[in-house]
């Protein structure tokens, strides 16, 4: 019987350099991956903000006006039906809470994020989602403590 030596297999450098072929690979995919939850999480804010924006809209079309503004996260009187299972008392996507502003921060109506845990840079991918790039003007903008999405104006 021979005995054989050379048995078939990987050296450890060879391993090695697979285990960093692998680690730049993911290295770089991780950039793209962040982006790309970030930009899901900004589609997924403006479809609420709009959503939301749409009840209050059609409670003041049923009854001639907007509910009296209320306290960051809790659902305004008479809006649970128009909001059904909208996350209004939820911390939203981007964290913070929804505020619903009437006759505040110079507007008569408004859906607001306030206390949101994204910056200015993050918000005006959301703002170019929805308004004209602008965080200090158009319907989607900065206010006080956070960002409005206005429904109407003061006249």
């Amino acid at each position: 019987m021979s005995v054989q030596t050379n048995k078939p297999g990987f050296t450890l450098v060879e391993i090695m350099i697979v285990v960093a072929i692998i680690g730049l690979l993911a290295a770089l995919g991780l950039p793209s991956m962040l982006e790309a939850g970030k930009n899901a999480r900004s589609r997924r804010i403006a479809r609420e903000i709009k959503a939301a924006g749409h009840a209050f809209v059609q409670y003041a079309f049923d009854t001639g006006a907007y509910p009296a503004d209320k306290t960051p996260g809790q659902i305004p009187d008479g809006m649970a039906p128009y909001l059904g299972k909208f996350p209004w008392s939820e911390k939203t996507t981007i964290g913070g809470k929804w505020d619903w502003d009437h006759n505040v921060f110079g507007v008569k109506a408004a859906v607001s994020v306030r206390s949101s845990d994204w910056g200015d840079e993050q918000m005006l991918t959301i703002d170019e989602l929805i308004d004209n790039g602008d965080l200090g003007s158009g319907q989607f903008r900065r206010r006080s403590g956070g960002y409005m999405y206005v429904l109407e104006e003061l006249n």
